[in-house]
């Protein structure tokens, strides 16, 4: 069955940024045999072609997005991943050395059904390539606490997310597939950078660092590089693996806070060039 949703999965991709796509592109490497299943209108699945020099295939389920894809990809099938069956659209011949799921095993039903048909369209060294949104992220549990869990249209809560991932429940399920992760990268952000925002700063600053004391509560997404569980090496542990702070603006959250634009405009404005004011104007934003 087609589910219906809007054409709202479009997007630009950097592949030098911290972004969720730019590590599945740095995960799946260069001149791969890949499969992108819930491609979308195939942002990833376009630099894969055409940076990574993939051999790529797309499968989608949304009639427009199929036809995006066939307009650069000649390798396309429709098919919905919510049928347990999906991967027989694949003859027993065609297998990957890498297959994607990015930002897609949310909107299933079953995603762990899901994660293990993808195994069977791996070759001998196959591997597979995961992001998720992270549940357990500190704008969340700031929504949770101010009893404000809305839906929209982009970012965690997705109105199309029906599947819902802390750290724990990630691990858990590759390990029920019997895979391995052999690779991991978070993508974090400070709450003042995700949409939720505005939410955000109406908590009590008391509250905030509470959220703010778990180890994951800046991780916005998590992206996995995995191998079934018999391949050589030790997995690893998510619980494990450290953190680190999002990128940040010094300044500008001080300025936020204590005014400190006016205070230094008034010391600085006879010392600096014009050219270096504009600088540091724009700095401080």
């Amino acid at each position: 069955m087609v589910q219906e949703k809007q054409l709202n999965y479009t997007y630009p991709v950097d592949p030098d940024s911290d972004t969720a796509a730019a590590n599945v592109l740095r995960f799946v490497g260069k001149q791969k045999k890949v499969l992108e299943i819930g491609a979308g209108p195939g942002s990833i699945l376009r630099i894969l072609q055409e940076v990574n020099q993939c051999d790529t295939t797309a499968l989608e389920v949304h009639p427009d997005y199929v036809d995006k894809l066939k307009e650069f990809c000649s390798n396309v099938i429709s098919s919905d991943l919510n049928d347990p069956r999906w991967n027989e659209s694949f003859s027993e011949d065609k297998r990957f050395d890498v297959v994607v799921a990015a930002d897609v095993l949310e909107h299933l039903y079953d995603p762990l059904s899901c994660l293990m048909n993808m195994k069977t369209l791996l070759n001998d060294n196959g591997s597979i390539v995961i992001s998720l949104p992270h549940v357990g992220h500190a704008a969340i549990v700031g929504c949770l606490c101010d009893e404000d869990f809305e839906y929209g249209d982009w970012g965690l809560l997705d109105r199309t997310h029906i599947r819902f991932f802390g750290i724990k429940n990630i691990q858990n399920l590759i390990e029920d597939a019997q895979l391995k992760i052999v690779n991991v990268s978070f993508v974090v952000r400070a709450p003042e950078q995700t949409e939720f925002a505005e939410r955000w700063e109406r908590l009590p600053q008391g509250l905030k660092t509470e959220i703010l004391a778990n180890h994951f509560s800046y991780v916005y997404q998590v992206v996995l590089h995995v191998v079934p569980i018999i391949s050589e090496g030790q997995p690893i542990l998510l619980t494990q693996v450290p953190v680190t702070l999002p990128k940040s603006n010094p300044l500008a959250s001080l300025n936020k806070s204590y005014g400190l634009i006016g205070y230094f405009r008034n010391i600085l404005r006879g010392m600096l060039t014009q050219e270096q004011k504009n600088k540091l104007k724009s700095y401080l934003k």
